[in-house]
This record gives C-alpha cells, structure tokens and sequence, in this order.
C-alpha cells in the first residue's frame, strides 16, 4: 500500500483488505449463529456500503434476503435533513433487519433509516457497520451488533468509501494524513 493524494489531500495506508476480510469472516459467522432459526433481510444503505456488503454476503451462509436503500436529503435544509428512504422494494412487515452500512460517525442517517424501517413493521432491527466511530455519534443506539473497526474521528477513503466521488474502489482502507498541507 502506499500513499494516495487527492484533490490536494494525502492519505496513507489504515486497514489492508487482509485484515478487512478476517473481520468480515468473524462478523459473517456470529450473524450465522444468531439468525440460524430467521430469514434475515439484509438492507444495505448505498453508495458506501456495496464493498462490505458484498463481501460479508459471502460468509452469510443462512436463508436470507438482501436489498439496498438510499437516503434522499435535500441541501439547504437544516444540514441537507434526510427526507426517504428510497427502494427497499420488499415488504418488511414482521421481518428480522439486518441494517449495513459502511461508516456510522454522528448516526443521524442511521437513525432516520432505523425510524423509516420501524413504521414499516419490522420485528427486529440490527446495525452491521464496517467502522464505528465512537468519539463522533450523536444518538445513542443499542443495537448495533456487528462492528468491523471502532476508530477515532479519522477521515477514510477506500472500500466504498470516498471522496468526492473517489477511492471506492480501492480494496484498502486509507486515512488522511493530518498537518501535509
């Protein structure tokens, strides 16, 4: 791995795809063990999640469903407020939810999508997050079971996360170095 620049913004190696894997195997066995007896639906939440999401699916070896939402916040609105939830296409009523995102930092989308799932009549409502960062949420939540990486209030790129629309396709997680401007 070496250092990437963008847009004038270093950033340099944080988490090799190796490691990214080994945990993504570990979360994918727990998930196993707890929903053996459910039909789990797994709802990732786009763009940044599709990377994860793929490669946990893999070692999701139980019956399940997947589909992908996206948020629709509008700018210029109360710091581009969240208004839908667009294209669960599933009916969730009754169902066992398994939430996956890439990254939870203040939880604010998390919390609108958990919301947006609960009027539908979900039975239960899971949170899988590639990273956690702690030191960031705003809201308080006790079901995010499944947790790849708990890091500091670090800015990532790489494994479906980007910037400005780049890096999502790197297999690494890379993370800005600070004070190289």
């Amino acid at each position: 791995m070496r250092t990437i620049e963008i847009d004038n913004l270093k950033f340099e190696p944080f988490i090799e795809y190796d490691e990214i894997k080994k945990r993504i195997r570990l979360i994918g066995i727990d998930i196993n063990v707890q929903y053996a007896d459910k039909h789990p639906v797994f709802i990732g939440v786009l763009n940044g999640c599709f990377m994860f999401m793929a490669d946990l699916m893999k070692q999701v070896h139980i019956p399940c469903e997947m589909s992908f939402v996206k948020l629709a916040s509008y700018a210029g609105t109360a710091q581009g407020s969240i208004h839908e939830l667009i294209g669960v296409g599933i009916d969730l009523t009754g169902r066992d939810v398994v939430i996956v995102e890439d990254v939870v930092d203040s939880g604010r989308s998390l919390k609108y999508t958990m919301e947006a799932l609960e009027k539908l009549g979900v039975a239960s409502v899971a949170v899988c997050t590639l990273l956690l960062k702690p030191a960031c949420l705003q809201h308080e939540f006790e079901n995010i079971m499944y947790v790849g990486f708990e890091i500091d209030p670090e800015f990532v790129v790489g494994y479906g996360l980007d910037y400005n629309g780049q890096c999502r396709n790197l297999p690494d997680i890379y993370k800005e170095v600070t004070g190289a401007g």
